[in-house]
């Protein structure tokens, strides 16, 4: 009875989910940009298709490879951008917002020029990063 007493005390009350489980400071926007990229051709091969079945699998695989693209932008944005990038670069802001709308926008279009946008803002965010890294 103590020890579970003691092991109930013992244990969190929260548990963190990070990046890695150290600090260790490996980003690349190139995680979002390969899952953008896979987004849109998930969107274009739906749209080349009439199978029912393949268009219901491309619609789940496409939904999770856009969380995966909110997820990657999440972690440079929360974790890699510092208040000196803000203020070298006072549209990060809202640029991340942006691209994180459009990739969960993503996940209620099948357009791929909606998946095309998505790749625009990565890329504008991966310029941005690649220019903080000098």
């Amino acid at each position: 009875m103590l020890s579970k007493v003691l092991s109930g005390l013992a244990r969190p009350s929260r548990v963190a989910h990070a990046h890695c489980d150290l600090p260790c400071g490996v980003y690349d926007p190139a995680q979002a940009r390969i899952e953008a990229e896979s987004v849109k051709a998930i969107q274009e091969k739906y749209q080349a298709s009439d199978d029912e079945v393949f268009r219901g699998r491309c619609i789940e695989i496409k939904e999770e490879r856009a969380d995966l693209v909110k997820h990657h932008l999440w972690v440079l944005w929360t974790d890699y951008f510092k208040p000196n990038h803000l203020e070298q670069y006072p549209e990060l802001h809202d640029l991340f917002w942006r691209a994180t709308k459009a990739a969960g926008d993503s996940k209620r279009s099948v357009d791929p020029s909606q998946g095309q946008q998505v790749l625009e803002l990565v890329a504008e965010i991966d310029r941005i990063f690649w220019e903080t890294k000098k």
